[in-house]
């Protein structure tokens, strides 16, 4: 079982670079666990883990996409705002790899 606190330990967005970097480990490392669960569950189906990785790989996509936005009012906020969702939405996942049977 994966615990949220492990993959996300080391968050500390210090900067800009620092969230990108916080964002990259945290979906990567989020990716590695279903791909672990796949391998050590071989005759399993993998549709469920298929999805986990597609919704990782769309909340980069759309994380980073925040982070780049050029025309915010208060960009110490906003970033605030990207390290919650990164912290709710990785929980999520880790929640999803965790219940697979």
């Amino acid at each position: 079982m994966i615990t949220f606190v492990k993959i996300l330990k080391n968050i500390k967005m210090a900067n800009v670079r620092d969230l990108k970097k916080d964002i990259n480990y945290v979906l990567g490392d989020i990716i590695e666990a279903a791909y672990v669960w796949e391998y050590a569950n071989t005759g399993k189906d993998t549709k469920k883990t298929e999805a986990i990785v597609d919704e990782a790989i769309t909340t980069f996509d759309e994380l980073i996409a925040k982070v780049n936005e050029k025309n915010v009012e208060n960009k110490k906020e906003h970033f605030k705002a990207i390290n919650a969702e990164l912290e709710t939405r990785g929980q999520a996942l880790i929640e999803k790899i965790n219940a697979l049977d």
